[in-house]
């Protein structure tokens, strides 16, 4: 099994088109598909289930994907190690991040890191903590900034970096802003419900709030961006529960705290692989939160905490 069979089948695979796969490669693709079938006669089994518009994965094709782009993560940083032990840092940093993270200055932070090591690669990605934890975990990450979604496991680890309570925003002019105390979820019972997609950090950490107090809502408006969220808010079509930070980006919505919640709190974390499958591009971008947290982390983060592991190889 060669390394160009497994890079072209993750393409082929991330692509879902063998003529778009074959552009991004720089290959032919009459000599793409020659390689997936290559691969195919070698495993004695189909990987894609092929049609015009575009091509699926089949049951051994998803279990493929899972290895190869733990093999193909594992080659790149052999070639970081060497590049490192050079003097030199390279390769590429794959970031993922969801959107307004608390704790962590994201585009202060990479524009340091650019400065320590220009020929890093730096590739971002912004989506909800459960699926920047399934990259983190499947390899096709070396970092991610997210909200607590699980325990450890064998993938996956979690390194703190701040939490902070949760913050009901409101109209000026809703009845809740006229009361003007902190607010428990029975208070909330039966209102509007402005919130993110599932997948989101904060409306993971808003459901398991309410599922705590036993008290049921129903989210009538769901989102994908901050923006879009504060916009409706700010139109009075819903409440919105959010972390306390959020509060800063719209001034004008009236702002009350959550109480009544048990131990139910927006925690920001770091995720990375095992210790072992840390790249050194990770390694030298939590080395870096570490000396500079002053000014790379936002209020509240805890740079101590992400001093990198000690039993691996250093970035220099």
């Amino acid at each position: 099994m060669e390394l160009r069979h497994l890079q072209h089948f993750v393409a082929v695979a991330e692509d879902q088109h063998f003529t778009r796969a074959a552009e991004r490669l720089m290959v032919s693709q009459s000599g793409l598909s020659a390689s997936i079938r290559a691969l195919e006669r070698e495993l004695r089994a189909p990987l894609f289930v092929r049609t015009t518009r575009r091509v699926t994965l089949t049951e051994a094709g998803r279990a493929l994907l899972v290895e190869a782009e733990r093999i193909l993560a594992q080659v790149r940083s052999a070639h970081e190690a060497v590049a490192a032990v050079q003097g030199v840092l390279r390769g590429t940093l794959a970031l993922g991040t969801e959107q307004c993270i608390a704790g962590v200055h994201v585009a202060r932070m990479l524009a340091a890191f650019r400065g320590r090591h220009p020929d890093v690669e730096i590739r971002l990605r912004q989506a909800g903590s459960g699926a920047l934890a399934e990259e983190v975990g499947a390899g096709r990450l070396d970092l991610a900034f997210a909200y607590r979604t699980q325990a450890d496991t064998d993938q996956l680890r979690s390194v703190p970096l701040t939490s902070e309570p949760m913050t009901v925003l409101c109209h000026p002019e809703h009845r809740l802003a006229a009361a003007g105390a902190a607010l428990t979820p029975k208070d909330l019972a039966g209102e509007v419900f402005v919130d993110f997609h599932p997948d989101w950090g904060p409306r993971r950490a808003t459901d398991a709030a309410f599922a705590a107090a036993g008290v049921r809502r129903t989210v009538a408006l769901e989102v994908n961006d901050v923006h879009s969220l504060l916009d409706l808010v700010d139109e009075n079509l819903g409440i919105a529960v959010v972390p306390r930070h959020f509060r800063h980006k719209r001034p004008s919505l009236s702002a009350l705290p959550l109480k009544g919640t048990g131990e139910a709190e927006y925690e920001t974390v770091a995720l990375l692989p095992p210790d072992r499958a840390t790249s050194l591009a990770a390694r030298a971008l939590v080395a870096l939160l570490e000396t500079g947290g002053g000014t790379l982390l936002e209020t509240g983060g805890r740079a101590g905490d992400l001093a990198p592991p000690q039993d691996g190889p250093q970035a220099s």
